[in-house]
């Protein structure tokens, strides 16, 4: 199947250059380029694209509020966004995937792995490593709690081993991980993870990350997995 890939960046050369590197892998498929945020958006809800390579500083609607609009609008759920910058500080990190982003690139990244990580993207998985997802943690512990934040009520619909699941992802486990940690088949934490993601209404594991610190099921002072 071909996975269809919207490119947004609101310099010309850059995005006649992803399109191309795009378009030249058999199964990736280019189709269209947007110039802003706002753009990107208009093109996402005409095109229906599987993943979308977004800047983050573009003028008007920049790539961090397009992809939250993105990401949050429910005719949209099956678009991906991958975020593509040469700001690689943290904060932008965590912005993106508090935003929806499934994954963060920085511009330097050689072709071959752009090119994979569109299809990791578009296959329903986060681009962050377990190393990354602890590091995105790291960041988030550091982080004053937002304002006005409440305990989201989906989390009392998941089960003791879901919620154990979710804290263990939260820590960056892998799945291999996980179930060599609680000795269980890595299938098995696979369905505990997926079905503890579909209650949540989380994306991928990245959203999932978000959901247990937003939770307080990652606590300050116990950055380590249980």
């Amino acid at each position: 199947m071909t996975i269809r890939v919207l490119v947004a960046d609101d310099q010309a050369l850059i995005r006649a250059g992803f399109s191309t590197l795009v378009g030249s892998a058999p199964d990736l498929e280019v189709v269209g380029e947007a110039v802003d945020g706002a753009d990107a958006l208009r093109q996402v809800r005409a095109t229906s694209p599987d993943v979308v390579l977004m800047d983050i500083r573009m003028p008007g609607t920049d790539g961090l509020s397009a992809t939250e609009l993105i990401t949050s609008d429910p005719a949209l759920t099956r678009v991906r966004v991958l975020v593509l910058t040469t700001f690689e500080a943290d904060e932008y990190v965590v912005a993106a995937i508090r935003a929806g982003a499934s994954g963060f690139l920085g511009k330097g990244v050689e072709p071959s792995e752009l090119l994979a990580a569109i299809r990791v993207v578009a296959g329903g998985e986060s681009l962050l490593s377990p190393r990354a997802t602890s590091a995105l943690i790291g960041r988030f512990l550091s982080l004053p709690p937002e304002a006005g934040a409440s305990l989201d009520p989906r989390m009392s619909t998941l089960t003791d081993r879901e919620r154990e699941m979710v804290v263990h992802v939260a820590h960056g486990l892998s799945n291999d991980e996980i179930a060599g940690r609680l000795q269980l088949s890595p299938l098995t934490v696979k369905t505990h993870v997926v079905r503890a993601m579909t209650k949540l209404q989380a994306r991928d594991r990245a959203q999932l990350v978000v959901q247990a610190f937003r939770a307080g099921l990652v606590r300050a002072g116990d950055h380590r997995a249980p």
